[in-house]
């Protein structure tokens, strides 16, 4: 079972408060992760403030372009992986993602991965893209991927579909990794469906183990439609923890979180399916033998890795600190 931490590179306001973390400090949360034997950093992708979250801060939130703190966290690191937690493609150039991946992947020797999704708000694709308000976000983040793929892939590329174009592209370096992990996130049929076709791993938010498990199957099903039955997929769901001396204590201390309430915002869009009721449950929410417990009915339903763990806190330190003790009370129950 392999770990990764949910890096604070657009999270304030949301899951946690405002003001939250410098970018010193997220760049040192990144080293302390690598020393702290967790495999990856998920860095949360945002460009423009929320309404609601507008609406609860007076002062604006920091919000860092992931990939470009990637190019400097990759410098501070040598064996951590890189991953985003989610990159949302459809608010991104697909030739000039393509080239700041690849560009990434060579300076860090081959350490990036990239879960990517249409974004929880489209509130924020409409004001960063308006000539494309009426597009429809699932379809162009399938041509996204395809095209990035392809330039990856080929020498000279051109890609002509619904929202995405580009003639004869040349675009060396190609990434290190023969294959740049990508792995498509969302709990919905259609998000299981995008893993299956183009991805090689599946990054599921929210659910719990008997959900995940239902999901793998269904991953499954879909990879061999489409003649990738034999693809390895990780299967990597987001969770959420909290760890303390007590069971109720950590329950208490999680429900009041800001962490908590963020996820009652998403009801509309990436938790549509998922009942307030389960936030607890589904998540890894205790003491550490609580947690143990969870983690290991994840690993049952056929979870590979916990993906971009979010921990509840209500400033950095407290991130810091329960970053340290999952990684000192739990990930040594997972070393086999």
């Amino acid at each position: 079972m392999r770990f990764g931490v949910g890096l604070p590179t657009a999270t304030a306001g949301m899951m946690y408060p405002t003001p939250f973390a410098t970018a010193a400090d997220v760049v040192d949360i990144a080293v302390e992760a690598e020393q702290f034997g967790y495999y990856e950093v998920a860095g949360n992708d945002h460009i423009t403030t929320q309404q609601y979250v507008r609406k609860s801060y007076p002062v604006p939130p920091d919000f860092f372009e992931p990939l470009v703190t990637y190019g400097y966290i990759a410098a501070r690191t040598s064996v951590l992986r890189l991953m985003t937690g989610i990159l949302v493609m459809p608010m991104r150039q697909p030739v000039l993602l393509a080239k700041q991946l690849s560009t990434l992947d060579q300076l860090s020797g081959g350490r990036v991965m990239v879960g990517a999704g249409s974004g929880a708000y489209r509130e924020e694709f409409v004001a960063s893209q308006p000539h494309l308000a009426h597009a429809h976000r699932g379809r162009l983040l399938n041509e996204s991927i395809e095209a990035v793929r392809l330039l990856f892939r080929e020498r000279r590329a051109s890609y002509v579909g619904e929202y995405v174009a580009f003639d004869d592209v040349e675009m060396f370096p190609k990434p290190v990794q023969d294959v740049l992990p990508i792995y498509p996130a969302g709990n919905a049929d259609a998000s299981i469906r995008r893993a299956a076709r183009y991805g090689q791993g599946w990054l599921p938010a929210g659910l719990g183990p008997a959900a995940v498990a239902a999901g793998k199957k269904k991953l499954a099903k879909y990879a061999a439609e489409e003649g990738r039955g034999d693809q390895d997929f990780a299967i990597a769901p987001q969770v959420m923890v909290c760890l303390s001396d007590t069971t109720e204590e950590a329950e208490e201390i999680y429900r009041r979180s800001q962490l908590f309430h963020h996820l009652v915002t998403l009801q509309q869009s990436t938790l549509k399916d998922v009942s307030v009721d389960t936030y607890v449950t589904n998540n890894c929410i205790g003491t550490p033998d609580d947690v143990i417990a969870k983690v290991q009915e994840f690993r049952d339903a056929g979870a590979t890795h916990l993906a971009g763990i979010y921990f509840a806190a209500d400033n950095i330190e407290q991130l810091r600190a329960q970053m340290r003790r999952f990684a000192t009370d739990v990930m040594p129950a997972f070393t086999d």
